[in-house]
């Protein structure tokens, strides 16, 4: 009996040794990142994105869905933190709780950006709303004929400093597509077509653009934040919203090659 005990207990570790956990410690010390704001904010914003696809645990170590680790964010009390990795292409973060000690802008920070990530995310699967409007050069952009197309929407206005900040990367990204003839690049402005054309000269955004879309914006799309990107799929169905070009580019890249 003994002997089959230690070969049922060999047999355990040989199984647990070659079925590695995928992933490790925290990149960070959960405890010390937090005893600064511009700390904290420095390491989540280059290692932390929310957006896009990842491997959620709870506090406890356990798996859980995206949905439930973003809500868990946003009811106050965690900070992400993301966890080393043998696979480079899978992201793991773990909820850590906050400490009473931390700036109280740590939390106020994670529980607006889990809420809007939260928004987004449950847009995602879910069909583009009715759209019909002409761009700024008049041509008529509709669901319909954006049928067979990978769409990219970029929501901004003039005066949203972020959205302007990231005009280098999203040009970037429209001249690494440009040989993609089922790949279009829609941007939509709050702003009307005199304030665009005059503003567009200055800084220039390779997206075909249109105005006056305010109201759409915030009452059909429901913006929440801006920018806000969409990658629509060539079935009109939104794959991705972000806020973040980051995620947009590793997304598109995806995207670009399942379609």
């Amino acid at each position: 009996m003994k002997k089959i005990i230690y070969s049922l207990t060999i047999i355990v570790l040989l199984i647990s040794c070659s079925n590695p956990a995928p992933y490790g410690e925290p990149q960070v010390n959960p405890l010390e990142i937090q005893k600064s704001f511009m700390d904290w904010w420095t390491y989540h914003y280059n290692n932390v994105m929310l957006s896009r696809d990842f491997v959620g645990l709870d506090a406890n170590s356990k798996e859980i869905s995206k949905q439930e680790f973003l809500k868990a964010l946003g009811d106050g009390g965690f900070i992400p933190i993301r966890l080393k990795s043998t696979n480079e292409e899978k992201f793991y973060y773990q909820l850590f709780k906050i400490e009473t000690s931390s700036d109280t802008s740590i939390q106020a920070t994670i529980a607006q950006e889990s809420f809007t990530t939260l928004q987004n995310f449950k847009k995602e699967g879910t069909p583009f709303p009715k759209f019909s409007y002409k761009d700024l050069d008049g041509n008529l952009i509709t669901n319909e004929n954006l049928k067979g197309k990978i769409v990219v929407v970029k929501c901004w206005f003039i005066h949203c400093v972020a959205c302007i900040a990231e005009f280098p990367q999203v040009n970037a990204m429209v001249a690494k597509y440009k040989n993609r003839k089922d790949i279009v690049f829609i941007s939509l402005a709050e702003d009307s077509p005199e304030q665009l054309r005059a503003f567009l000269i200055k800084r220039p955004l390779l997206y075909s653009t249109v105005p006056n879309l305010k109201t759409y914006m915030n009452t059909t799309l429901q913006i929440n934040g801006f920018p806000t990107h969409f990658i629509v799929n060539k079935q009109g169905v939104i794959e991705k919203v972000t806020s973040n070009y980051h995620d947009l580019e590793v997304a598109l890249d995806k995207v670009s090659k399942i379609n």
